[in-house]
């Protein structure tokens, strides 16, 4: 057990999985020789070998083309993508290909990969560094979306991606690389796929969220306590496929949702959490469903990111408006 930041447990998922299963390969930009961007992958090429752990062109849709390959003949590969804006040259591959493989082969082949990427802003990074896109890849059948949420998640998420039979896009909330260290047990043991995270029990609302927009839940929801309302926060850990009934349970018990992401608002994924809770629990809610998101404008450049991404404050008011209809 190791205090570790969430880039230090990436990079011991990796190397954990790579040394149990050698047909693990570590493919992208910087992987190798530079660790990575954010150095999730430092130290892997030097103790696996450049067979292992390929740099890669500045080619997104050949690191995604390449994954599928090594997918369909026996490897495991685990590709980074820089940063989530760079996603869309990738796009034909996920969509067209990765997604659909075992489909389209009628469980002949299957696409046993993970494509790792930074998600979201919030460290005063350019244009194309800070998107939150997850929505436009949970509306492929054939994919799993996984976003952790703190070190420890995404330790044993990311062992689970791995170890899927099929794709699964990883999402690693950028602020949350070196937020804050965690104990994290490097026991090899994987949390499940498909399964929400109850980090705070309450009575009067369910919060939902995910990523790095926990912290600020977290961190409303003990401003809320302070005046008498309890939350019951949630994580949804795993964004396709979604926990409906750890989310429907919790509203059935509070009366109220509210959902929080950094995401734009418009055709996200929290509007598809709150149609599904409006269809099949709609008599057990006590109010509306309230959203605190981004904007649904273009995330703006670092002097003004902060007032695009959900505040604490925001979200208090979120849930006072709640409480109040």
């Amino acid at each position: 057990m190791a205090k570790l930041t969430m880039v230090e447990a990436v990079n011991l998922a990796h190397a954990w999985e790579m040394e149990c299963d050698p047909s693990v390969i570590v493919l992208g930009e910087d992987v190798g020789a530079n660790g990575g961007v954010f150095r999730a992958t430092v130290g892997l090429q030097q103790r696996f070998g450049k067979t292992r752990v390929q740099d890669t062109p500045l080619a997104e849709g050949l690191i995604a083309g390449a994954a599928i390959g090594m997918a369909t003949q026996g490897l495991k590969p685990v590709a980074e993508i820089q940063f989530m804006g760079f996603i869309y040259p990738a796009l034909d591959q996920i969509a067209s290909h990765m997604a659909r493989l075992r489909n389209r082969t009628r469980g002949r082949l299957s696409c046993p990969l993970v494509l790792r990427m930074p998600h979201g802003g919030g460290i005063h990074a350019p244009e194309h560094h800070s998107e939150s896109l997850e929505a436009l890849l949970c509306h492929h059948p054939g994919l799993k979306v996984v976003c952790p949420s703190s070190p420890a998640r995404a330790y044993g998420l990311l062992l689970a991606a791995i170890r899927d039979p099929d794709p699964v896009i990883f999402l690693e909330p950028v602020r949350l690389y070196r937020f804050s260290k965690q104990d994290v047990a490097d026991d090899g043991a994987a949390l499940p796929i498909g399964r929400c995270f109850l980090l705070r029990e309450g009575s009067d609302m369910t919060v939902v969220t995910w990523g790095a927009m926990t912290i600020e839940s977290l961190k409303a929801a003990e401003q809320l306590a302070a005046e008498g309302i309890s939350c019951e926060v949630i994580d949804v850990g795993t964004l396709a496929p979604l926990d409906f009934d750890t989310i429907l349970d919790s509203v059935v018990k509070t009366g109220r949702l509210l959902i929080v992401h950094e995401a734009p608002r418009t055709g996200g994924v929290g509007a598809e959490i709150a149609a599904t809770v409006t269809e099949q629990a709609l008599y057990d809610l006590q109010a509306p469903i309230r959203r605190v998101t981004g904007y649904d404008t273009i995330m703006p450049l670092y002097r003004l990111e902060h007032d695009y991404i959900p505040s604490v404050a925001r979200i208090v008011d979120g849930a006072r408006a709640a409480l109040a209809d």
